[in-house]
């Protein structure tokens, strides 16, 4: 299917870090380039907002990853990483980036989510059919992402086909 994109188009570029960040270093052992990812999502339209979900961890040392997001013009949201007893981690954004895609809807004529999981493919459905009728697109790594998602969405990009949305993994330092 033909999507139309176009400079007056009000569009949210949506990001599960978490999801994005895991699939692009187990496929690549890379790291996602938001620079770019947020470029194409946009594609020269009117940028309503560009939200990042992330996870904070007891250490903090991701502090200087959520500047780099807010400098490119992505908002991070925090949550932090639950630990539960006998170890087991559990954090997602899964309801919190849900909520954000409905309460933008009004404003907006096309959404972008850049994930690969399918627990969001309610909210398509929901965003294209619902009272909105918004322009839904997805992005994320084809070898990683729900086949329903890809199906479901108007447009699907990608990420592993073009290595711009890559970038090298920072090189491990010595501890001497």
């Amino acid at each position: 299917m033909t999507i139309i994109k176009h400079r007056e188009q009000r569009v949210a570029v949506l990001i599960d870090v978490q999801n994005m960040y895991h699939s692009a270093r187990n496929l690549y052992g890379k790291r996602v380039n938001f620079k770019e990812v947020l470029k194409i999502a946009a594609a020269g339209r009117k940028l309503i907002k560009a939200v990042g979900y992330v996870i904070k961890t007891e250490s903090g040392e991701e502090a200087s990853f959520f500047e780099a997001l807010a400098k490119i013009g992505i908002e991070p949201k925090f949550k932090d990483l639950q630990i539960f007893a006998g170890g087991l981690k559990k954090a997602d954004w899964d309801v919190g980036l849900t909520i954000d895609a409905v309460r933008l809807a009004p404003r907006l004529d096309a959404i972008v989510l850049v994930t690969g999981d399918g627990d969001f493919l309610p909210l398509i459905e929901y965003l294209k059919e619902g009272q909105y009728g918004l322009q839904v697109e997805v992005m994320a790594f084809g070898r990683s992402a729900s086949g329903k998602l890809k199906e479901a969405a108007n447009e699907f990009i990608d990420l592993s086909e073009n290595a711009k949305f890559l970038l090298n993994l920072p090189a491990r330092r010595s501890r001497s």
